[in-house]
């Protein structure tokens, strides 16, 4: 029996996907406001500065893995405009349905599909641009769907992974005491789930550190790999370009 983290917690790989979706569907419906509330709303400079390197042209295919409630999806909606395409999709059921109503609220109808991250319903070379935000974490087998993202890319198209990552040094212990004694009070307070934003601490510390991933990337296929640090390291941006 292959076995996997979940956060701190060993378990069944098997296992681990359904556990996942357990956690955003617990959340899906405070999601943006915990987002804001626990990042001070630096997650909007983050995703802000993701659509900025994205450098998406009218006319772009784009796709959104983990596309939750759909911040990323609209603003690169907003870029490609009406002879372009992005493609909102996330596993996760509850969070892909309160992004396609904000989008909708939006006035924004785009393609949205419940499908796993890992095993792409898409045909190879399909999109310009694919990008997965605060989801790659959460995935088993990592390297499997960065291989899957590289083989929808057209050549020379662009990956963009935003993710929690290593912070620097001086800021460790205060992270670490955020992490764990704010954030699952915070998550109890507003969310009415501890366990979840427990969980978040944990898979963080579990995550590829910004080397490890930029290696992972091109062991999947990218030429070219970028590694943005933001805020102290908090968050990092890597950009890959297929070859």
């Amino acid at each position: 029996m292959a076995t996997t983290h979940f956060g701190f917690e060993s378990v069944d790989e098997r296992d681990k996907a359904r556990r996942v979706r357990g956690v955003f569907d617990s959340v899906a419906s405070r999601y943006d406001v915990m987002n804001d509330l626990m990042s001070g709303g630096l997650h909007r400079v983050w995703k802000a500065y993701t659509v900025m390197v994205a450098n998406l042209t009218e006319g772009a295919r784009v796709l959104d893995i983990a596309g939750g409630t759909g911040d990323l999806a609209l603003a690169f909606a907003r870029k490609v405009g009406a002879s372009g395409q992005v493609v909102h999709t996330d596993i996760n059921e509850a969070m892909l349905r309160t992004g396609r109503d904000r989008l909708l609220d939006a006035g924004i109808a785009l393609p949205t599909l419940v499908c796993d991250a890992e095993k792409l319903p898409f045909e190879t070379g399909s999109f310009d641009v694919v990008s997965v935000a605060f989801g790659l974490r959460n995935m088993t087998h990592k390297d499997a769907a960065l291989a899957e993202m590289n083989r929808v890319l057209k050549p020379g198209g662009k990956l963009l992974v935003l993710e929690f990552s290593k912070v620097a040094k001086p800021l460790e212990k205060a992270y670490d005491w955020y992490s764990f004694n704010v954030l699952p009070r915070l998550g109890k307070l507003v969310a009415g789930d501890d366990a979840s934003y427990r969980y978040l601490a944990e898979s963080i510390r579990m995550h590829p550190g910004q080397a490890e991933l930029k290696a992972m990337m091109k062991q999947a296929g990218f030429g070219h790999v970028d590694c943005h640090n933001l805020t102290g390291g908090v968050v990092a941006l890597h950009v890959g370009i297929k070859c």
